[in-house]
């Protein structure tokens, strides 16, 4: 029998399971194999995995709107039936998302809910026109109900981090900001510890990490960086973005990057209590 991982948070994971879907012109497939469908199933997982606390949120990922949005009240029960769990929301920059987002937005009072979930692999983009009230509406809505931004990084395209970073330009001042995925890729793993992370920390954004879907060099050379700049040791949280990441996979990988030290109980406990509260 093998041993269970140490007690944990877990930052950034999902519930809800996706319709089929042909992505880049192939048939229809049902990639998120371990997608948790109900609330029953998400505690017995948790459980298992010795997870103490999880922010959860809506599954997002096929071209439809209604699926993600659809998928709110499902992470919301989750959060209001345990304490264990907070929520986020799924909401949309897309102007033609308007009336949704009202619905996302008149539950984001509830308790239970800790962040706001967006993302542009849907559509939209940080400099789009078309974008520009609803991401105003996200992030200074979010500042005002005291939530965080939880925000979908990947590399090119809408999500590089070279387009995200014009929003914690514009709103990391007022706004706590989770770039999920490290920046997102080499590129942006490349660019966000190299100095981008750092600087918006000395700068005063309010901006979060966490080292889902990482490459494996990464979170060693990360806690080297806050080692040696002493700035982000409270900036970073382990996630492990289930369905889409694998918890056994995430959590050896930034435990082998951290140790068992300070810096280890951070990233696994720390962080998450002051960000999402317990």
């Amino acid at each position: 029998m093998t041993s269970r991982p140490l007690a944990h948070r877990d930052a950034h994971r999902h519930i809800g399971r996706l319709p089929a879907y042909g992505f880049y012109g192939g048939p229809p497939i049902n990639p998120d194999t371990t997608a948790l469908e109900t609330v029953a199933e998400l505690f017995s997982v948790l459980d298992d995995e010795g997870t103490e606390r999880a922010l959860v949120l809506p599954n997002y990922g096929v071209p439809d709107p209604d699926v993600a949005f659809g998928l709110n009240h499902l992470a919301l029960e989750a959060a209001q039936q345990d304490d264990r769990v907070r929520c986020g929301l799924w909401v949309s920059p897309k102007q033609s998302d308007a009336a949704r987002n009202d619905t996302a937005f008149a539950l984001a009072v509830e308790d239970g809910v800790a962040a706001l979930k967006t993302s542009f692999l849907l559509g939209g983009a940080p400099d789009d026109a078309d974008c520009a009230e609803q991401l105003d509406r996200i992030f200074t809505g979010a500042a005002d109900l005291g939530l965080v931004v939880h925000v979908h990084t990947s590399p090119g395209s809408a999500s590089d981090i070279d387009r995200i970073a014009t929003l914690v330009e514009r709103y990391g001042d007022d706004t706590k900001i989770h770039l999920v995925h490290l920046g997102g890729g080499m590129s942006g793993h490349l660019k966000l510890i190299g100095g981008l992370f750092f600087d918006w920390i000395e700068a005063g954004k309010q901006v979060y990490t966490d080292t889902s879907w990482a490459i494996g060099f990464a979170p060693a050379w990360l806690a080297q960086e806050i080692e040696r700049r002493g700035v982000g040791h409270d900036r970073v949280l382990f996630a492990t973005d289930a369905p889409w990441g694998d918890f056994a996979g995430e959590h050896a990988r930034l435990r082998a990057a951290t140790g068992d030290g300070a810096l280890a109980d951070a990233f696994f406990h720390q962080n998450f209590d002051a960000l999402y509260g317990v």
